[in-house]
């Protein structure tokens, strides 16, 4: 092959993926077997059946449909264009074609040895990785752990050398631990820590096992203030059990240790439990030490805000770490639970703040109870983004005749909840389904009263009203409102079965999005014309099945969607592979509309797809696939063919 030729395969070769992936030196290597095929209109390249030739195919212009050939039946399953790659099966099965390929319009076809591909493979895992999810037409592939929820296969270049992934670095160093005995006195402990000039210590037995542990601040808030005597026995004072993790723990799980605990010291030993030897310790210092924006402190931060102004600024930090998180790849479930976190922790404090307004203003707060729900993607643990608002308010139920003044104070409480969310950035319903509608600010009886209603009749509407529900999560107050009226809901749902059929027939309301072609589906009209609506075609349709599902198990206290998936998988290792590969979708379609929000400073649900790369559209049409698989699953699970 001379060299021009090449030079000319290897410019168009390294734009399209998977070759953009590879180096210089292995894409030149590839070259060397790669012929350039004018193909005619109406051209069989090969036929469904064939035994497999020694080669791949890359469409360089014009198109190739991929035709599924049954008895009478023909159907075409794709269609390539431009940068597409075909026929893999014989570089990854050595087995006849599935599928036929036949030209569509003159075209002009890279066909690339097999010989030359085979090592890449080996040498290459995200190569491997990309020929897998594309094999025969998007036959259905598990992604490998290596890439769950990936969609950067070609990402080392989005990599900010400011943003130095520390998060998931192992920490294999830590303070020495100091330690101090079981019968050791308060005061002999306390001059250990400051001999060593550490902010806390170790209780051990005999074992050299992790009893408790004693901080500076239990030093000042039961010693100094005389609440304890100094020569008791540091059993006095000690926090037990003590929280442990392993020597090889990440900054990541330390940070989650911490802020789900509320401590501000992880004990490492030798297996991670309290049964084992205290090998090291971590603080909350060390960690601030290792990153500069640390979600602990953002939470911290927000514990003591005073203004949703202050909120607000809170919050457009937390924005940065998403924006480091998310090019860097960092798994979804991490990011997810990092910004649900920082996420309560705002609402918490709105609540406080508004309290206390109530209070300054005269409103005194009544002495039956509250509970505040979450809903919407906070409910579900997957607002990463600032989308709108979806909340609502359970109280007690109340005694005759104070019904009116009760409702009333919870829902101007709720009115100052929702002004400051909005000042964070937060943005109100458009809808108006937030706990400042009355419709949404109820007693626990009127609640129950609500949902019986809404299963026993459901209408089209109330079928919407218990979707957007069903998600709910308890974020402040009396959490055993929740809890008992999540059990009057499967309790309702015991007895009216039915209703999971309307729900699973609302789940089918979005079907897949791709067109005839395999073309993303996008707004023909209106303001978003032209663009993909990546939330009501895709993340929804895969949110609505995941519900309607957990809940036919009756398995509560699950709300995020790929954590539902996760738990179905379990549940049905059946379909484990399509749960499985539904919870890896959502990751992805989490992740691209998280950015292109980030991107257009908005929710992320509307952009072009053609402004995203050629691997980028790749990936998101394969995100696609579980969709109608799982629609085809509710069919039969619900017999929806009779419903009307």
């Amino acid at each position: 092959m001379s060299s021009t030729i090449s030079n000319r395969i290897y410019d168009y070769l390294k734009d399209f993926p998977p070759f953009n992936l590879l180096s210089r030196e292995a894409l030149e290597a590839v070259v060397q077997g790669v012929n350039l095929q004018y193909r005619q209109p109406d051209e069989v390249i090969f036929r469904q059946g064939d035994e497999p030739l020694p080669f791949i195919y890359m469409v360089k212009e014009g198109a190739v449909n991929l035709i599924r050939e049954e008895q009478d039946l023909t159907g075409v399953i794709e269609q390539c264009d431009e940068g597409d790659l075909f026929g893999l099966r014989p570089l990854l099965a050595n087995e006849p074609y599935a599928l036929t390929a036949k030209v569509v319009e003159e075209s002009l076809v890279y066909a690339i040895s097999i010989e030359n591909i085979q090592q890449l493979l080996e040498d290459h895992p995200k190569v491997a990785f990309f020929m897998a999810k594309n094999f025969a037409g998007n036959a259905r592939v598990s992604a490998s752990e290596s890439f769950k929820g990936k969609i950067f296969l070609d990402n080392d270049h989005l990599i900010d050398a400011r943003f130095r992934l520390v998060e998931i670095q192992s920490l294999d160093k830590s303070k020495a631990p100091v330690t101090c005995a079981e019968d050791m006195s308060i005061e002999a402990a306390a001059k250990i820590m400051a001999q060593q000039n550490v902010g806390s210590i170790i209780v051990v037995n005999d074992d050299f096992f992790p009893l408790g542990i004693i901080t500076d601040k239990d030093l000042r808030r039961k010693i100094a203030t005389g609440l304890v005597d100094r020569s008791q026995n540091v059993r006095a004072i000690m926090s037990s059990p003590v929280i442990t993790a392993p020597a090889g723990v990440t900054v990541a799980d330390v940070q989650i240790k911490m802020i789900k605990n509320n401590i501000h010291h992880i004990c490492l030993t030798a297996d991670g439990t309290p049964d084992s030897k205290v090998v090291g310790v971590l603080s909350e210092h060390d960690l601030l030490v290792i990153q500069a924006n640390n979600p602990a402190v953002l939470i911290r931060s927000a514990n003591r805000a005073r203004t949703g102004a202050h909120l607000r600024e809170i919050r457009d930090r937390a924005e940065e770490l998403l924006r480091k998180y998310l090019y860097q790849e960092v798994a979804i479930s991490f990011i997810s639970d990092i910004m649900t976190e920082i996420n309560d922790a705002l609402i918490r404090r709105s609540i406080e703040l508004a309290l206390a307004q109530m209070e300054e203003e005269g409103y005194h707060k009544p002495q039956q109870d509250f509970c505040w729900l979450a809903m919407g993607s906070e409910g579900r643990e997957e607002q990463l983004l600032r989308t709108d608002q979806d909340n609502a308010l359970i109280y007690e139920d109340v005694a005759e005749g104070d019904e009116d003044m009760v409702k009333s104070y919870y829902l101007k409480l709720s009115e100052k909840i929702t002004h400051l969310l909005n000042e964070c950035g937060f943005e109100y319903c458009p809808g108006d389904m937030m706990a400042s509608n009355p419709n949404w600010c109820m007693s626990f009886s009127d609640w129950k009263a609500q949902f019986s209603t809404w299963m026993g009749a459901p209408s089209p509407k109330a079928v919407m009203m218990t979707t957007i529900f069903f998600d709910y999560r308890p974020i402040y107050g009396k959490e055993s409102l929740a809890t008992d009226l999540t059990a009057h809901i499967f309790e309702a749902i015991s007895e009216q079965e039915v209703f999971l059929g309307f729900l699973a027939k609302d789940a089918l309301k979005n079907p897949p999005p791709l067109t005839f072609f395999r073309n993303i589906m996008v707004e023909r009209s209106g303001e978003h014309k032209n663009e993909f609506d990546i939330k009501g075609r895709a993340m929804m349709p895969l949110a609505d099945a995941a519900r309607v599902l957990i809940l036919s198990k009756k398995v509560g206290q699950v709300n995020n969607t790929f954590k539902r998936f996760e738990k179905l998988a379990e549940l049905e290792p059946k379909n484990s592979e399509l749960y499985e590969q539904a919870a890896d979708a959502y990751e992805i379609l989490m992740r691209y509309r998280a950015l292109q929000g980030l991107k257009h400073s908005d929710s992320g649900r509307y952009f072009k797809p053609s402004e995203l790369s050629k691997m980028e559209r790749i990936n998101l049409r394969n995100s696609f696939q579980p969709i109608s698989e799982l629609q085809s699953l509710l069919n039969m699970r619900f017999q929806l063919a009779y419903f009307s």
